[in-house]
């Protein structure tokens, strides 16, 4: 046991810890969590805590159905919003076989292997998510409804923004847990919020980005509202974006620039090696058949090209200074699985640094008002669940990334559910009851 482990059980002994929650993630980014009592810490810091890998969607057949999670101690985190006495703490978890070796199908793992990548190489990927979901009201037994909580649109404030003191809460609550927001405000649709947070390593960022949706959702309904991340809970509104911001760090110092000489080349090289492997890596960042409703409205992007502060881009370069310069992608959406999507976002930069390959030409167009005979020299993202499958599955690059038996299972499972989305009469029923209420 490490130094650190030891310096958690002293934290669990001092500070009325009683219950210890164990969290990890499928295949897919759903969160997943066995709970167990504080006396148990220590085994599962030496021996880990097993569980029935089988049940758990894309992980084990039944024949080998035993997984163990061993605890990352440097992920401890107290869980305000439980009550007391008896104080519940929060780890995220290393997942390994039975044998002591690393389950290769845990996309935490994936992504702490492109990390040591990217240091091999000499930088460090800073990594900020925006993320946007929705509020709506919920009926006498407590279950959704498809009824907003208000009607405010973006940056509007009370009485038209309803959300405020719920954002208020979660952000508290954040600050808590450690995890700095840095601004909150309402977004463009009814009942839709965005709360940003500060930028970090991006295996710390994956994991604030799991815990943040957990403190929306539990903060939302302890109001009596329902929180949804799903893509476009409301076809005819905004959907919901998870742009990721990510810049690179060399001896501590950002090597993005946002001046009029240009950026460094090795950051041009990171922006260039992320347009050209978009479209192949697009199933894991919009991984739902209802992520493709959003793409082309309400500034999100249609197509594969960069400029600076234009929204109507896949890439803008926002307008900033110093530590804050970094690149925005603006087709995620926040159904994916964070471990995963920054694994392959950077390993796709990676790529590019080591083939040195050239960015091309910023497009400042308005390309929601562009001319066909602009359109027509761009590549286009994925405008279905099925194109963006076919893209993955052919794509060397993801295989080299996530391993082939992960991206067979993973391919598999989505294939299903575009086939169900394709045989279905009515898309928006098939939205509603196949993501509304999990995502």
């Amino acid at each position: 046991m490490n130094n650190t482990a030891h310096e958690v059980l002293e934290f669990v002994k001092e500070n009325d810890v009683k219950f210890i929650w164990l969290n990890f993630c499928d295949l897919f980014g759903t969160q997943k969590s066995v709970s167990i009592m504080a006396d148990e810490l220590e085994s599962a810091f030496n021996s880990g805590i097993s569980f029935d890998a089988h049940a758990v969607r894309g992980f084990k057949d039944v024949t080998q159905s035993d997984l163990l999670l061993f605890p990352d101690p440097a992920t401890l985190m107290v869980l305000p919003w439980r009550p007391g006495p008896g104080r519940v703490v929060r780890f995220y978890c290393d997942i390994k076989n039975p044998d002591g070796s690393v389950y290769e199908h845990d996309s935490r793992n994936i992504l702490k292997q492109v990390i040591e990548r990217c240091e091999k190489i000499g930088y460090v990927c800073k990594v900020g998510p925006e993320c946007e979901f929705y509020l709506f009201k919920t009926d006498e037994n407590g279950d959704p409804t498809d009824i907003p909580l208000d009607k405010g649109g973006y940056l509007d404030v009370a009485p038209l923004d309803r959300g405020a003191d719920i954002r208020r809460e979660i952000c508290l609550t954040l600050e808590e847990m450690g995890i700095r927001p840095e601004t909150s405000h309402h977004e463009q649709g009814p009942g839709q919020n965005e709360i940003d947070f500060r930028f970090g390593d991006a295996l710390a960022a994956a994991d604030n980005l799991q815990s943040f949706k957990t403190v929306v959702k539990a903060i939302a309904a302890r109001g009596g509202l329902f929180a949804s991340f799903m893509p476009k809970p409301i076809l005819e509104t905004a959907g919901s974006g998870m742009h990721v911001n990510l810049s690179l760090a060399k001896n501590g110092m950002n090597i993005f620039k946002n001046t009029a000489d240009g950026h460094s080349n090795i950051a041009e090289n990171f922006i260039a090696g992320i347009l050209a492997k978009i479209p192949e890596i697009t199933i894991f960042l919009n991984p739902l058949a209802n992520s493709y409703e959003r793409f082309g409205k309400f500034e999100a992007p249609e197509y594969v090209s960069w400029s600076h502060q234009n929204r109507s881009q896949l890439i803008r370069i926002p307008a900033a200074a110093g530590e804050k310069v970094r690149m925005e992608l603006r087709s995620p959406d926040p159904s994916m699985n964070p471990y995963l999507a920054f694994a392959l976002i950077i390993s796709a930069g990676i790529d590019g640094i080591q083939k040195d390959t050239a960015l091309p030409p910023a497009l400042d167009k308005d390309l929601y008002r562009a001319d066909e005979s602009i359109l027509k020299n761009l590549t286009p993202l994925p405008s279905n669940m099925a194109k963006a499958i076919e893209l993955a599955e052919k794509s060397e690059f993801v295989k080299s990334v996530i391993g082939q038996e992960f991206l067979v299972k993973y391919i598999a499972s989505k294939k299903s559910e575009s086939e169900e989305f394709a045989a279905a009469d009515n898309k928006s029923a098939f939205y509603r009851k196949r993501y509304f209420t999990v995502i």
